[in-house]
């Protein structure tokens, strides 16, 4: 028979065994809680690669072999019993005051802010040779090796496929570079880890699909292909200096190509010779080039550098006027004419170079 003695014993050995399992437990959460911790208080950024395939553990491996992780048991304890989904293959800024629940949710999600980031400019109104050669200097490529992609029939007729705005036009054996005008001026930041000359193209290109789309029905209703209106809005960006001359200098454009004006703009012939300067001499007028608006009628036939979205506004909305001359002073003020004897004079009184 049980006694009230044996019961106090049991009872308390319960109690002690209770305490002991809580204490046990307590600490396993604290040894726990203190493993899932930053390694550090300050701020020190830690570049880290995710390959391709990594799994939880070998991505625990990674963060800890770069110093990111306090307790290496207790962080694969961590994974194991809240493995996060979709875990993504890149290279990330990490930092060692980020505890192991936000560098996973970072690797997680792909944190653009976190991803480590290439950037490239190509600025409004340069040329192919000017893009190519800012990219190679930013991405390591070659010049040569970005040009000779970049007029690769195989790859242009890939291109035409896949994007809208581009046709066979530039595949015109008149054209000095097949996709001048079609990529758009930008500050783009790459985060592959191996960009191909490729992959940059589409993503210039497809920047260019999101700023020209909105105005795929005016261009149609002013009876013009892509290839013109690109082509258009690409002499009007090396013609103009200031956004309140925009949709004027495009309006005098429009005028002279209504009439059957020549477009006579110094710019088309400076780039068939491929130079740029301000003043052009009467031998440089007779460059032979489809690109020399003062040879032959109408567009050159292609772009002549890239072209910012608000050019390409102007030229879908351009201000319709009387003007049919245009002339910067030194001061980058723009005088306009409405007859040639009148330009003549305005030439005359304000010419400095």
């Amino acid at each position: 028979m049980e006694t009230k003695g044996n019961k106090k014993l049991i009872t308390g050995i319960i109690a002690v065994i209770a305490v002991i399992l809580i204490a046990a437990l307590a600490g396993g959460y604290a040894m726990f809680s203190s493993g899932v911790k930053a390694v550090s208080g300050e701020s020190e950024e830690v570049v880290v690669t995710i390959e391709n395939g990594s799994g939880y553990y070998q991505i625990i491996e990674t963060l800890d072999q770069a110093g990111l992780i306090k307790n290496k048991t207790m962080a694969k304890v961590y994974v194991k019993v809240f493995a996060p989904d979709n875990l993504q293959a890149n290279t990330y800024v990490l930092n060692k005051n980020m505890d192991l629940e936000t560098m996973l949710n970072i690797i997680s999600t792909g944190d653009f802010q976190h991803l480590l980031k290439t950037k490239f400019t190509i600025i409004e109104g340069a040329t192919i040779p000017e893009a190519a050669a800012g990219i190679s200097e930013a991405l390591g490529f070659e010049t040569s090796e970005v040009l000779k992609k970049w007029a690769d029939t195989a790859f242009l007729k890939e291109l035409i496929g896949e994007y809208w705005f581009l046709d066979e036009s530039i595949l015109d054996s008149d054209i000095m570079f097949p996709l001048e005008g079609y990529l758009y001026p930008e500050t783009y930041f790459v985060v592959e880890q191996e960009p191909s000359i490729e992959s940059i193209t589409h993503l210039c290109l497809d920047l260019m699909n999101e700023r020209l789309s909105p105005y795929k029905e005016q261009i149609s209703q002013l009876g013009m292909s892509t290839h013109e209106f690109i082509t258009l809005a690409s002499v009007v960006q090396a013609e103009s200096l200031f956004e309140e001359d925009y949709k004027t200098i495009a309006g005098v454009f429009h005028n002279r190509l209504e009439t059957g004006m020549p477009l006579q703009s110094d710019i088309t012939v400076l780039y068939a010779l491929q130079e740029k300067r301000v003043d052009v001499t009467y031998a440089d007028l007779e460059v032979e080039s489809r690109y020399n608006t003062y040879k032959y009628a109408g567009l050159p036939v292609g772009p002549v550098c890239c072209v910012q979205n608000a050019i390409l506004d102007a030229c879908a909305n351009y201000e319709k006027h009387d003007y049919y001359f245009f002339f910067a002073t030194k001061d980058g003020d723009v005088l306009y004419s409405k007859t040639l004897a009148e330009h003549n004079t305005v030439v005359s009184q304000n010419l400095w170079y």
